[in-house]
């Protein structure tokens, strides 16, 4: 279920006629009994076919049965999490020896000082937040001004949908100055492929969010003054501009008529979509069930992103660095002659990583 539905696709491009897999000159050459067997041939694709929509049916009946197995430890995570509870100590001990690498770094900054006011600390602070800053894909869209409110979000949430097949994520926050809704969602419906059978990714809806006044992330106010031609006066002129914020992942991507767009446009909404719902995906199969593992970066390491990866290349760069600083000097005596009449403010180029 990690697709998009080829009907939402085919709205973008128009009509299912531009879709690649038209009969070709080929078939319709082949001599009638060779025909008749493509249709016998076109019989038990249809048959299986059918078996494939009741096994994805089915895998979606085992990740609900799952979910309501995993529910008790995840209500227990968030009683610790959010300082309901206390762990005991057969729970600690238990932890300790699940990660003995892990242990042996808790303990070394143990040994460090601490201040009453940590010690008295309640829960777990920032868990989610610390967690999602761990992963990639959702740290990019978390600035600034979004980790203040992320500080009050104490848990995601996970349900499947009953009516429609699909998911739905729900972020719980604490009261903060930013909006009055205690609990965002963002929910993932799925519509079985005329195609193939699969149940696939047809739309998503999200939470309208209740901001606080002025404190509205998804935008922000620009102020530019004008001056009259014939008068000399000026005024300030406000406008609000679109911002980039985390919390536009709960304001749905909207997707125009084909006949509004051109071929490039189509290709950025459906890149636009698809992206959305890997992210979606992200929070379900992978920070909601393995929040711990997020929050101490633990995960990095099964995502490939362990440190040591890259220790043999960090000590070539070590080894060959005094070499490589004599070599960049010999190249800037070089430049400054070769580049001697290029304008002063004249600057490289910006490096932007994907």
């Amino acid at each position: 279920m990690d697709q998009i539905s080829p009907e939402l696709l085919a709205q973008l491009q128009g009509s299912f006629g531009s879709l690649v897999g038209q009969q070709s000159g080929y078939i319709k050459s082949l001599p009638e009994p060779v025909k008749r067997r493509i249709f016998a041939l076109k019989q038990l694709q249809a048959e299986h076919s059918e078996l494939e929509a009741q096994f994805h049916k089915d895998i979606l009946e085992l990740e609900k049965k799952y979910l309501g197995l995993y529910s008790p430890l995840y209500e227990k995570r968030n009683e610790i999490v959010v300082g309901k509870t206390e762990p005991t100590d057969d729970q600690v001990e238990a932890g300790k020896k699940v990660d003995e690498e892990f242990t042996e770094e808790i303990k070394e900054s143990s040994k460090e000082e601490t201040d009453d006011e940590s010690q008295n600390a309640k829960g777990v602070p920032e868990f989610w937040l610390s967690a999602m800053k761990n992963h990639a894909q959702i740290a990019d869209m978390i600035t600034e001004q979004d980790q203040e409110v992320l500080k009050s979000l104490s848990n995601i949430r996970l349900v499947y949908l009953e009516e429609n097949p699909g998911f739905k994520l729900e972020f719980d926050f604490e009261e903060n100055e930013y909006f009055t809704n205690t609990t965002l969602t963002k929910a993932y419906y799925y519509q079985q492929s005329a195609a193939s059978g699969d149940l696939v990714f047809d739309r998503a809806e999200g939470t309208e969010i209740q901001w606080n006044e002025g404190k509205n992330l998804s935008f922000t106010v620009e102020t530019k003054k004008q001056r009259h031609k014939s008068t000399n006066k000026t005024r300030v002129v406000k406008r609000t501009v679109p911002a980039e914020t985390f919390f536009n992942f709960f304001t749905p991507i909207e997707v125009p008529d084909a006949e509004d767009l051109d071929e490039n446009e189509e290709n950025d909404i459906g890149e636009q979509l698809e992206a959305d719902y890997e992210l979606g995906e992200e929070f379900k199969e992978k920070l909601i069930p393995h929040a711990v593992d997020w929050f101490t970066g633990k995960a990095l390491e099964y995502e490939g992103f362990g440190m040591d990866d890259y220790d043999e290349e960090d000590d070539y760069y070590e080894e060959n660095s005094d070499e490589q600083d004599e070599d960049d000097d010999d190249d800037d005596d070089d430049d400054e002659e070769e580049h001697s009449s290029a304008p002063a403010n004249q600057q490289a180029p910006e490096c932007k990583q994907q």
